[in-house]
């Protein structure tokens, strides 16, 4: 159950970062009103999540997972393009996380 509610936390946080955009600087009221509900419910499942997780692999999986989603949504929903070294850096961080995820025999 807290990886259920940590996937859900980075969904609520990808929804509210992608409403940053539509939002025109906080000058279109419903995009805004998304941000904060998106913001504050990603943070609420986070903290439930963290109960169980420890927070080195949860906050890597919530920001990397949360980095690489909006970066994807970017490209297909904005028309944004990314070059050869952003698509390196994304892997870079699917790389870390996965790596954070490891566990080591001590």
């Amino acid at each position: 159950m807290p990886y259920v509610l940590l996937a859900l936390a980075i969904l609520s946080e990808v929804c509210a970062t992608s409403c940053l955009k539509l939002t025109e600087g906080f000058s279109r009221l419903w995009p805004s009103v998304g941000v904060g509900i998106g913001y504050v419910l990603s943070f609420y499942l986070l903290g439930k999540a963290l109960k169980h997780i420890p927070v080195s692999v949860a906050y890597a999986v919530w920001s990397g997972a949360g980095t690489a989603a909006v970066a994807g949504i970017g490209v297909v929903a904005f028309g944004e393009s990314l070059g050869r070294l952003q698509w390196a850096g994304l892997a870079l961080i699917i790389v870390g996380v996965v790596v954070l995820n490891l566990k080591g025999g001590h």
